[in-house]
């Protein structure tokens, strides 16, 4: 397996997306995750993985929030395949083009920090060599990430601001109706996601009407 330039952002990361695209699949995306709603992306490999990430992260659902959630890798070969797995993401990333999709979670030991996701444009599996260079990526994307908080650690500086911000409007928007509306970051976060789903538009054009306060939330928002 070679590595490439990246496409998309700059370091290591990046790197690694670019190679999960052009050896293994057609898009890769590398997301940082926790056990609650936040999550941040970290690398992609191109606005069509970008806009897959942002869509499981919309929805709640899809293969990379279970590789985290289980620890173990999701290898789905046939999206379509009448699995009943994720309805909403699955109608979502059909029309989005993707027919298989791959998700390794980047764990070491006990400690989980988020998925290496894997798109493809036409069915099959990841086999021999393949899974086995897709396992490798995944590892050594763990690596990188544990590597660059230690050397923030150690000058000092937040993890956070080497990881980039894509979703910081997500944020900054839910905590905003969470304080107009009086109720918690979980509610307001489900709040401003039917808000997008029901519009049909994205997690993050709704978010940034939201702190441009073009559009306000009421109570009695779906």
């Amino acid at each position: 397996m070679t590595r490439r330039a990246a496409r998309d952002g700059a370091g290591l990361p990046a790197a690694v997306c670019a190679t999960g695209a052009e050896e293994l699949a057609d898009g890769a995306a590398i997301t940082l995750r926790t056990e609650g709603r936040a999550q941040e992306l970290l690398a992609t490999s191109g606005s069509w993985a970008a806009e897959l990430e942002e869509t499981q992260y919309a929805l709640g659902e899809g293969p990379g929030v279970v590789a985290y959630t289980s620890g173990g890798p999701v290898l789905v070969g046939d999206i379509a395949a009448p699995e009943g797995r994720w309805p909403m993401f699955t109608d979502a990333a059909r029309a989005a083009g993707v027919a298989a999709v791959f998700a390794f979670p980047l764990q070491t030991g006990a400690i989980r920090l988020g998925t290496l996701d894997l798109y493809r444009r036409a069915t099959g599996w990841l086999a021999g060599n393949a899974l086995a260079d897709a396992l490798l990526l995944a590892d050594l994307t763990t690596l990188l990430i544990l590597r660059q908080v230690l050397d923030d650690e150690s000058a000092g500086r937040e993890p956070a601001d080497q990881f980039g911000g894509v979703y910081q409007d997500v944020h900054v928007a839910t905590g905003m109706i969470a304080v107009q509306l009086r109720i918690g970051l979980t509610e307001a976060f489900a709040r401003l996601r039917a808000h997008a789903f029901g519009e049909g538009r994205s997690l993050l054009e709704v978010s940034r009407d939201v702190i441009a306060r073009r559009i306000k939330l009421d109570r009695g928002a779906e």
